[in-house]
């Protein structure tokens, strides 16, 4: 259920909410967050796309993913070994939504990467923090970047554009799903920031919990319509299952740390952390298929790094602490 201050509102109503818990993440545990889902991310884009060429079943592949993370975390939570929210018709009704657009953003994802290369995804991603910087002040209540942000996502746009122009052609074959892929993840990184703070649970863990158990039960429906045959034709090897479990053990972690960095930083702060996973990808990618890109690249690259590190996280507007800090008094 969902708390008192948001009896009767809606998920589509355009009004700040403050967050469910009112204490401070302290720096020990956002650095946590960040390491965890920046290596995760970084490594996850490479076994997907290694996991989708061996097995060219992206339905399925995400199938068994979320079915090993919402698995996983109700072991651990039946073992005691953490905490995990147990079902409720409330919760599943919240979390549905919440599934759905994280769902659509994966597997378009994950399309993306089915069609087209890894340096045109980096175009898309980087230009993202343009639009959700703007949309983190009108549904988050977060102050506008400031000079500094600004100019920081200015250069993160221009270092991955001059990056892909120098190092990599665009490819036409795709580009309806890097466009639906953008309109649904800059969505996404609202919609779900929204949605933690307004849906109480009791651990991170709950949250993987109820949204990959959803988007099992939706990919499962998927698979069964789209992919039957590929499925019954495959010819399964030790490689493509060895890159399928691998690709299904970084998500599992990949589900927890995506979580827990959304509820430590502004939704803005996420997104600019993500294009610096890209960018880290697409080195380890070059080094491990031996994909060289050129020293004006490895430079533009660089200004990627150096223009995110400079990003500095918009802060609540004045009018949005005021709530939390009469909440805390009054409690």
């Amino acid at each position: 259920s969902l708390p008192p201050h948001m009896a009767g509102c809606c998920y589509g109503q355009q009004q700040p909410l403050a967050p469910a818990s009112m204490d401070k993440p302290s720096s020990g545990s956002v650095t946590f967050a960040v390491l965890g889902y920046g290596c995760c991310s970084s490594l996850l884009l490479i076994l997907n796309k290694l996991a989708v060429h061996m097995l060219p079943a992206p339905s399925f592949v995400l199938l068994a993913q979320v079915t090993c993370s919402w698995v996983a975390v109700k072991i651990c939570g039946v073992l005691g070994i953490i905490e995990v929210d147990e079902l409720e018709c409330g919760k599943l009704r919240s979390f549905f939504a919440v599934s759905a657009a994280f769902l659509a953003s994966i597997f378009s994802n994950i399309k993306i990467l089915q069609y087209a290369n890894v340096e045109t995804f980096i175009v898309f991603r980087a230009a993202t923090p343009c639009v959700i910087g703007i949309a983190d002040y009108i549904f988050l209540g977060r102050e506008l970047p400031n000079a500094r942000s600004t100019l920081s996502i200015i250069a993160l746009v221009i270092g991955s554009v001059l990056y892909v122009l120098t190092d990599a052609g665009f490819v036409v074959t795709g580009y309806i799903w890097v466009c639906i892929w953008f309109i649904i993840f800059c969505f996404d990184q609202l919609y779900i920031k929204y949605a933690i703070t307004a849906v109480k649970m009791n651990s991170n863990w709950g949250r993987v919990y109820y949204t990959n158990m959803w988007a099992c039960c939706i990919l499962l429906l998927m698979t069964l319509y789209l992919e039957p045959q590929t499925l019954v034709s495959m010819s399964w090897s030790y490689a493509n299952v060895g890159a399928l479990v691998l690709s299904c053990a970084i998500g599992t972690a990949m589900s927890y740390f995506a979580f827990l960095c959304r509820a430590a930083v502004s939704a803005t702060s996420f997104t600019v952390i993500g294009n610096v996973c890209k960018i880290i990808t697409v080195l380890i990618n070059i080094t491990i298929w031996d994909k060289h890109a050129s020293p004006r690249g490895i430079i533009c690259l660089l200004a990627c790094l150096v223009a995110a590190g400079a990003y500095q996280q918009s802060p609540l507007r004045a009018t949005e602490r005021a709530p939390e800090i009469a909440i805390e008094e009054v409690e």
